[in-house]
């Protein structure tokens, strides 16, 4: 029942930045875990963030780690993805995905609700 919706999509060359947000709706985004996935074209999704309810957790997949930043603000009911230093290799769909019990996990199986996807695309 929860609908997410991503934006901040585009092209960028390497090296440059997107800031994705996703936006949720209902009153219950506050009590979920949200992440963010990628998937690039005949690759399987993977993982890219997670963050805690509260924000207070975070976890990056090792390929984005001191590149990528997720937060969220729960008062807009939204999630970010700050993208930094983009390399090719990131070039993806990237879709948001809600937990409803928290898990902060890294795997696609345990979370309840996706987005549509917005298109990230790094030129060399």
């Amino acid at each position: 029942q929860v609908q997410l919706v991503e934006s901040g999509g585009g092209l960028v060359q390497a090296g440059g930045s997107l800031r994705l947000s996703c936006a949720a709706s209902g009153r219950t985004f506050s009590s979920y875990a949200m992440a963010w996935f990628r998937q690039a074209p005949e690759k399987e999704r993977e993982f890219v963030a997670a963050i805690s309810r509260t924000g207070g957790i975070t976890y990056y997949a090792d390929s984005v780690k001191e590149r990528f930043t997720i937060s969220r603000d729960n008062a807009k009911n939204t999630l970010y993805l700050q993208m930094n230093s983009l390399k090719p290799d990131d070039t993806a769909v990237y879709y948001c995905a809600a937990d409803r019990f928290n898990r902060v996990a890294t795997e696609v199986r345990w979370y309840d609700y996706w987005g549509q996807g917005t298109q990230v695309t790094v030129s060399s």
